[in-house]
């Protein structure tokens, strides 16, 4: 069998030490050479690296499994809701989610676990123990303006469950004064209740129109629509 040819650029790097090796040895060498003025330093060095790695690694897996623990419990939660077990759901999620809240504090799973069973609070009537879990989220998602939207809309509609509606719509009024437009005919809208239920006519009017006219395929357009125009008639 014919020897293969080997071109004459895989020669040279052949004949070229590898740079990685290189500096390793230039490396190992030097350490070698003054082994009392590097090893105090050179073991620092490594143990940063070290701490670093395992600092980056479990921060990933404590990641993933906050996201794990929070998909767990919500699925846990619907199966029981499903189940005709509302308060049971209500009850163990209590349990599997403030875990993950103690444990995870600090990430984005922990969190979302916070803001998820704060709504789990609400749909089982428990307005003061959502409005507490709502507070918390403030400084977690303080510079996520969709998100701090929805912890307005929460703090808005628990609340409004708990018919202190002026607190309510102090929230609300927060939303609409964002520039993210995600749930302002939404706020708009409980605005207009609420402004009615406190006896301000005008204000609850200018609400529903404001929906009319800068959010015109708003899913509340239909109902404002009849509002506005009962409001006009009487």
């Amino acid at each position: 069998m014919a020897a293969k040819k080997i071109s004459r650029a895989r020669k040279r790097d052949l004949e070229d030490p590898d740079e990685f090796i290189t500096f390793w040895t230039r490396l190992f060498n030097f350490i070698a050479e003054h082994k009392v003025q590097v090893s105090c330093a050179l073991t620092f060095f490594v143990v940063l690296i070290i701490v670093a790695a395992v600092t980056v690694f479990f921060s990933k897996k404590s990641e993933n499994k906050a996201f794990f623990l929070l998909q767990q419990g919500v699925v846990k939660y619907q199966t029981l809701v499903k189940a005709g077990n509302p308060n049971k759901a209500y009850l163990d999620a209590g349990k599997d989610f403030g875990l993950i809240m103690e444990k995870y504090s600090g990430k984005k799973g922990g969190k979302l676990a916070r803001f998820t069973y704060a709504e789990m609070c609400y749909a089982a009537a428990d307005y003061d123990k959502a409005i507490a879990n709502f507070n918390k989220l403030f400084v977690d998602f303080n510079d996520e303006l969709f998100l701090k939207n929805l912890i307005l809309n929460g703090l808005g509609y628990s609340y409004k469950a708990k018919k202190d509606y002026k607190t309510s719509a102090k929230y609300f009024e927060m939303i609409v004064t964002t520039p993210d437009y995600s749930i302002k005919d939404e706020a708009l809208f409980n605005l207009g209740e609420l402004y009615a239920e406190t006896g301000d006519q005008d204000k609850s009017i200018d609400a529903f129109k404001k929906i009319l006219s800068d959010h015109s395929g708003s899913m509340y357009t239909e109902i404002v629509k009849e509002k506005v125009a009962w409001h006009s008639k009487s």
